[in-house]
């Protein structure tokens, strides 16, 4: 199997690339089949990752100072290799609930904007990720119109939210933390979470819980991806 997904990502890279100097930068079809029509830049999915497996209870530990410059590079090659692009990433401050250790955890993140890239590249770069730092998930969400079949999941911004109060709250909410399993907070204090479109009203009551306010026209859908496990076609995308 890894024999044969090492092949895989050679060829798409060797695709990648001929189509590359073939065509040009403005053919959104020499790039990969979920570029957005027309432009080949705009933003079609989200992606959170960390390298990060240890526990940190404190939100004074100095390794949440890392701001992952290194991983930046990697998921950018990684994205190119399952003929995607990385628009531009921005550290972000993350909590993760543990369901495997029943444990939450502050941890130094990244929140990647992805184009070209769909539900099925978006799980292959998320496991390719998930395998090499031993992760128990990695998150990301693909841009969906509201009605479609597969927009199962839902991307929301709530200005204003440290993330030691989103430590606190979830910790102190099972059911949202069972829910969200986790969120991020950018530098400029804003929280972001990527849940199930099942749970909007529980995301909806956390939010408000905080002393935020929801708004709806911050709330984007898409195919949520959680990605726990190998990719397989109609189990996680």
């Amino acid at each position: 199997m890894i024999i044969a997904r090492i092949a895989a990502v050679l060829t798409a890279v060797v695709a990648l690339t001929g189509a590359l100097l073939t065509a040009g930068s403005g053919t959104a079809q020499a790039l990969g089949p979920f570029c957005a029509p027309g432009d080949p830049n705009q933003t079609t999915a989200e992606l959170f990752a960390t390298t990060n497996t240890a526990t940190i209870t404190d939100p004074a530990d100095p390794r949440l100072s890392d701001q992952l410059p290194l991983f930046d590079t990697e998921v950018r090659l990684n994205a190119l290799m399952e003929l995607g692009t990385v628009n531009g990433s921005e550290p972000v401050d993350g909590v993760f609930w543990s369901d495997q250790n029943q444990q939450i955890t502050y941890e130094t993140s990244r929140r990647f904007d992805l184009a070209c890239t769909g539900s099925e590249n978006l799980c292959w770069i998320a496991d390719d990720l998930r395998l090499r730092h031993n992760q128990e998930a990695v998150l990301g969400i693909a841009y969906l119109p509201p009605d479609n079949e597969r927009s199962d999941g839902f991307l929301v911004r709530v200005p204003g939210v440290d993330v030691t109060r989103l430590h606190d709250a979830l910790l102190a909410d099972p059911v949202a933390r069972d829910r969200l399993v986790g969120g991020s907070v950018t530098k400029d204090g804003t929280l972001i979470l990527v849940a199930d479109r099942a749970d909007l009203d529980v995301t909806k009551t956390f939010v408000e819980g905080l002393g935020a306010q929801w708004d709806p026209s911050a709330v984007r859908y898409g195919d949520r991806e959680l990605v726990t496990d190998t990719c397989i076609q109609g189990v996680l995308f």
